[in-house]
C-alpha cells in the first residue's frame, strides 16, 4: 500500500473510532459531519472520500461501537472461558454495566436509535441481537430461541430503564428484580427439564 493509501486508510480509522465513541455517548444526532470531521483534524470536504454518506458512516460506526461493547463482555469474562448463563445475567444487569453506557453493551444503548435509522444501521444492529440470543442460549442450554429471546429482552429493557431512573434505589431494585427472576427461572427451567 503507498503512503497515501496508508495515510486514507489512518484517517478513515480514526473516523470511525471517534464516531463510534460519538454515537454511544450521544446517540446517532450526535454524528454531524462537519464537527465529526474537525476533531480528527481532517476537513469537511474530505469526508467524502472515506464514505459514500452520512448513513454509511453511521453503519460501520455502529458496527465499531458494537463490536467495542462484546469485546469489552468477553475480556470481562476471561479469555477463552464460556459463561454461564446466570453470569451473564449478573454481569449484564448490574451497576457497574448500568452506570456505563459508553463502554457497556451498545445494544441498549442504541437500540432506539438504530430502530429509528435505515434499514442499513437496523440490519447491523440484527446481526448483534441475533449474536446475543445465540449467546445466551448456549450459555442457558435451551433448544428454545424463545427463551434467550425473552431474557436478552428483559436484560436489554431492564437495563435502558434502570439508567432513566433518577432514585439510584429504585434503579438498583430493577435490576435486582429483573435479574432474579431470569435467574430463578432459568434454573427452574434446567430442573424439570
Amino acid at each position: 500500500m503507498g503512503h497515501s493509501q496508508v495515510e486514507k486508510a489512518r484517517s478513515r480509522e480514526r473516523i470511525l473510532t471517534e464516531a463510534a465513541a460519538r454515537i454511544r455517548d450521544g446517540g446517532f444526532e450526535s454524528i454531524g459531519v462537519a464537527s465529526l470531521m474537525k476533531s480528527v483534524n481532517l476537513t469537511h470536504g474530505g469526508f467524502y472520500g472515506h464514505f459514500a454518506s452520512r448513513s454509511e458512516l453511521l453503519a460501520l460506526a455502529l458496527e465499531r461501537a458494537l463490536a467495542d461493547g462484546e469485546a469489552n463482555a468477553r475480556a470481562a469474562a476471561g479469555p477463552g472461558r464460556a459463561r454461564s448463563f446466570a453470569a451473564i445475567v449478573r454481569s449484564y444487569l448490574s451497576r457497574t454495566h448500568r452506570d456505563a453506557p459508553k463502554t457497556g453493551c451498545a445494544i441498549a444503548s442504541l437500540a432506539a436509535d438504530a430502530g429509528r435509522a435505515d434499514i442499513d444501521a437496523r440490519t447491523v444492529m440484527a446481526s448483534h441481537i441475533e449474536t446475543f440470543f445465540a449467546t445466551v442460549a448456549t450459555a442457558s442450554g435451551s433448544d428454545d430461541d424463545q427463551d434467550a429471546m425473552v431474557a436478552v429482552s428483559a436484560m436489554v429493557g431492564a437495563l435502558m430503564l434502570s439508567r432513566v431512573l433518577p432514585d439510584a434505589r429504585r434503579s438498583d431494585a430493577l435490576l435486582r428484580a429483573v435479574r432474579d427472576h431470569l435467574i430463578q427461572n432459568q434454573t427452574g427451567s434446567t430442573e424439570q427439564g
